[in-house]
């Protein structure tokens, strides 16, 4: 994402920044879905998942590596700042030198789970008078920008 729009990576590096704690969505065993508070961590040119050993959510994504990780919206309602949301897969990692490479660096809690998202969708909502401009990059894709009002139920769609 970074290579391909950068002003965009950034802009979402910038919301996932302004608060410590964000939302997980990973699914139960039984297809459910279940979500949590987390931690993520922009580091290292990709978004990491730092997780307590043992935790529901990292057994769900060893199980089924499919997440949603929705940016804290912070204290306000009008969406000055967009409201960010990313879904992927996640990779747990194992390999004792990356993982002590990160533990030196963030910092976490020992022992722990750690897993490299790689990113799928993301989408950030932000507020353009009189629109709501929805901006979605998909890996191999354009970015693609939709606009569009309660009142009107067209969508005004631009991509590139």
């Amino acid at each position: 994402m970074e290579a391909t729009v950068p002003e965009f990576a950034a802009a979402v590096r910038e919301r996932f920044g302004a608060y410590r704690h964000h939302v997980l969505a990973t699914m139960r065993k039984d297809g459910a879905p279940r979500l949590g508070g987390l931690e993520a961590d922009f580091r290292y040119g990709e978004l990491w998942l730092g997780l307590m050993i043992g935790s529901r959510k990292a057994l769900d994504l060893r199980r089924d590596p499919r997440f949603a990780l929705h940016a804290n919206p912070g204290g306000g309602t009008d969406l000055a700042e967009g409201d960010v949301r990313v879904a992927g897969r996640a990779v747990e990692v194992t390999d004792p030198g990356p993982k002590a490479r990160y533990a030196a660096a963030a910092k976490p809690p020992e022992p722990f789970h750690l897993y490299r998202a790689l990113l799928t969708e993301v989408v950030r909502t932000s507020a353009e008078k009189p629109f709501i401009k929805l901006e979605i990059w998909r890996p191999g894709r354009p970015l693609r920008t939709i606009r569009r009002t309660s009142d009107d139920p067209g969508v005004l769609e631009q991509w590139g």
